[in-house]
C-alpha cells in the first residue's frame, strides 16, 4: 500500500508548477480534412511542438521514436517535440480523429528544459503516451467546440476556442491522476507483460513479483484478484497458446521440441496441460488444425475461433480489425464474395472440410448445394443462445471438450469483470443502444447486450423488457424511451453518414437530453466492428471492453 501511496503523491507533485505554465493550440485537424474517411495518414515528421491524438472512433497505429504503439477509441495520445512520429488512423465516421499541436510557454522561473521535463514526467505516467478518458463522448464535444470556435471568423470566437482547449487540457489530465490514483493494479500489468515476453523461460513466482516490485506473497493475491486465476495458471495458459499457433504454422515440429520453446521441461507435463486447456490432446489438434473449415456467415466466425479453428474462407465483407488481422493472420483466409452463385464457385474451388452456415441467412437452394461440397454445421439464430451455437458447433466438429473448456473460463472470467466494477456501475440502470441507418435499436439479452444483461448481471431500466420485444424493427418514436429511467447508457453508432445523423438527431431530442444518463455524463460509446456479433468470441472481446469502459469508473 505505501508503494501506491507514493505514486500518487508523485503524479500530483508533477503539475505543481503547472499554473506557470501557459498553452496555446496552433493547429487542429480532423479525419475529413483534406483525407478519406477510410485512411487517415501522418507521414514521418520530427515534431517541432507538442501534439495530441484523440481517437473517436476507428483503430490504427502511431509509432512514436520507432516504438509502435496500437490506436483505439476513446483514447488520447501524446508526443512531444524532436519525437519522430508516424501514424495511420482507419476511421468509422466524420471526424474520427482529431490532430491538435500545440505550443508552451512558461514564466521566468521555468526554462524549455524544464517545463519540457514536466511534460515529458507527466506522459510517463502513462503506457506509451495513452491517456484514457472518463468520458469519450465529453473529450469528443469539447474537442467540436474547440474546432468549431477555433476557425471561426471571429477572433472573440477563436480565443474562446483557446479556452476551450484549457479545459480540454485540465480535463484530460485530471482523467489522468484520478485513473493513475485508481491503478492499483499497475504492476500486476507490469507482470503480466515481463510474463508473456519471457514465457518460453524458466520462471519462477519470485521472478513475476519482482516484475511487479512487490513480494511474492501480496503478488499472488493481487494476480488472482485481477485475472482470476494464479499467476502460474495464467502463465501455462499462455503458454499452450503459444504452442497452438506453432502447431497450426507447422505441423512438422516435434512435439517435444514445441514443449521447449514454450517454456516446458518435461514433454509428458506438457501433454497433459495442453489438454487440460485445449480439450484435446496435441496429437488431435494438429490433426485438426490440418482440417479447413470455412464459415459463411460471420457468426460463424466468432464460433470457429472461440473453438481455436482459423476459417479457412469467411465472407469478405467482415470486419476484420487489427487486433484479428495479427492474432490470426487474416491474409490466409479466403475472402468469400458476396452473391450465392460467386460464394459456391469459390468454396467449390477451396473444397473445405466443413461448413459453418446460419439457417436463417441461406436460401434452400443455397443450403442444399453446400451440402453437395461439405458436410455443413447449421446454427440456427431462433434456436438457442450463442453458448448453444458454441457447442452445436463443437459436437458437430467432435471438438465438445474445447467448448466446455473454453466457456469454463469464460465464465470466470466475467465474474472477475464484475468484480472490478464499482458498486456504482453494478447498480446503475443501463440502456444499450444500436444505431444504424435510420434505426435506433435497443438492445436485449439475444444480443451482444447479454454480456451486460445476463453475464455481468447489470441492470436494465424497469419497463425496457416491452421495448426489447418490439425494437427488432427500430424505436420510431423517441417517447418510449422516455418512461425508462437510464442513469448509465451505452452507445453504438454505425459508421456512415445516415447512422451520424440519426445519432445527432437522438442527442437533440428532449427525451435524450432529460435522462440521467446525460446529464451526470454517463453515455459511453462503442465502435460497432465485430463487436455487434452475437458469437462467442465478440463476448470475449466485449468483457475486455468493459474494463476499459469501467474498470475505474465510479
Amino acid at each position: 500500500m505505501q508503494i501506491k501511496a507514493t505514486e500518487q503523491v508523485n503524479s500530483y507533485a508533477a503539475f505543481d508548477m503547472f499554473d506557470q505554465l501557459h498553452f496555446k493550440l496552433i493547429e487542429l485537424k480532423t479525419a475529413d480534412q483534406g483525407h478519406s474517411e477510410a485512411s487517415w495518414r501522418l507521414g514521418t515528421q520530427f515534431l517541432d511542438s507538442y501534439m495530441l491524438l484523440f481517437i473517436v472512433n476507428g483503430e490504427g497505429w502511431l509509432t512514436v521514436d520507432g516504438e509502435f504503439v496500437e490506436l483505439r477509441s476513446g483514447t488520447i495520445y501524446a508526443a512531444m517535440p524532436g519525437q519522430l512520429v508516424e501514424a495511420e488512423v482507419r476511421g468509422k465516421a466524420e471526424r474520427s480523429l482529431y490532430q491538435m499541436r500545440f505550443s508552451i510557454s512558461y514564466e521566468r522561473e521555468i526554462d524549455e528544459t524544464s517545463a519540457q521535463a514536466m511534460m515529458k514526467r507527466i506522459c510517463n505516467f502513462t503506457t506509451k503516451g495513452e491517456m484514457r478518458c472518463s468520458s469519450p463522448v465529453t473529450m469528443s464535444l469539447i474537442c467540436r467546440e474547440i474546432e468549431e470556435n477555433a476557425r471561426h471568423a471571429n477572433g472573440l470566437q477563436r480565443y474562446y476556442g483557446q479556452i476551450r482547449f484549457q479545459e480540454l487540457l485540465y480535463t484530460m489530465f485530471s482523467d489522468m491522476l484520478q485513473l493513475e490514483s485508481n491503478d492499483a493494479m499497475r504492476p500486476i500489468e507490469q507482470a503480466r507483460h515481463y510474463m508473456e515476453q519471457h514465457y518460453m523461460d524458466k520462471m519462477t513466482i519470485q521472478d513475476m513479483a519482482d516484475a511487479a516490485r512487490m513480494s511474492a506473497r501480496h503478488f499472488m493475491r493481487l494476480f488472482k484478484k485481477r485475472y482470476g486465476c494464479s499467476a502460474v495458471d495464467y502463465l501455462t495458459i499462455y503458454r499452450i497458446k503459444q504452442a497452438q499457433i506453432m502447431m497450426r504454422n507447422d505441423q512438422n515440429f516435434r512435439l517435444k521440441e514445441i514443449a521447449a520453446c514454450v517454456g516446458f521441461q518435461d514433454e509428458m507435463y506438457f501433454r497433459r496441460k495442453f489438454k487440460q486447456i485445449s480439450g484435446l490432446p496435441p496429437a488431435a489438434f494438429i490433426r485438426n488444425s490440418k482440417q479447413r473449415i470455412a464459415a459463411v456467415h460471420s457468426q460463424g466466425i466468432g464460433i470457429l475461433l472461440a473453438l481455436d479453428i482459423i476459417p479457412c474462407a469467411s465472407e469478405a465483407n467482415h470486419p476484420w480489425t487489427s487486433y484479428y488481422r495479427r492474432k490470426y493472420e487474416t491474409d490466409k483466409v479466403t475472402p468469400l464474395v458476396d452473391g450465392e452463385e460467386g460464394c459456391l464457385e469459390q468454396l467449390n474451388t477451396i473444397r473445405p472440410d466443413y461448413i459453418v452456415a446460419v439457417r436463417e441467412e441461406m436460401s434452400a437452394s443455397m443450403m442444399h448445394r453446400l451440402n453437395s461440397l461439405a458436410p455443413v454445421c447449421v446454427i440456427s439464430q431462433s434456436e438457442g443462445d450463442w453458448r448453444d451455437h458454441l457447442r452445436t458447433a463443437a459436437q458437430f466438429l467432435n471438438r465438445p471438450a474445447a467448448a466446455e473448456v473454453w466457456l469454463q473460463r469464460y465464465e470466470q472470467k466475467a465474474a472477475v469483470v464484475r468484480s472490478q466494477l464499482s458498486e456504482q456501475v453494478r447498480t446503475d440502470k443501463l440502456i444499450i443502444l444500436s444505431v444504424k441507418d435510420s434505426k435506433i435499436q435497443v438492445m436485449g439479452p439475444r444480443t451482444i447486450a447479454s454480456v451486460f444483461y445476463t453475464d455481468l448481471q447489470l441492470n436494465a431500466p424497469e419497463g425496457i423488457e416491452n421495448i426489447w420485444q418490439q425494437s427488432h424493427a427500430g424505436i420510431h418514436d423517441l417517447s418510449d424511451l422516455a418512461h425508462l429511467s437510464i442513469d448509465r447508457a451505452l452507445i453504438i453508432v454505425n459508421a456512415d453518414d445516415e447512422s451520424s445523423q440519426k445519432w445527432a438527431e437522438l442527442q437533440q431530442s428532449e427525451v435524450w437530453k432529460a435522462s440521467k444518463a446525460v446529464q451526470t455524463g454517463g453515455v459511453d460509446m462503442l465502435i460497432p466492428s465485430v463487436l455487434l456479433d452475437y458469437t462467442a468470441f465478440t463476448h470475449e472481446l466485449m468483457l475486455d471492453e468493459v474494463l476499459k469502459l469501467w474498470q475505474h469508473r465510479p
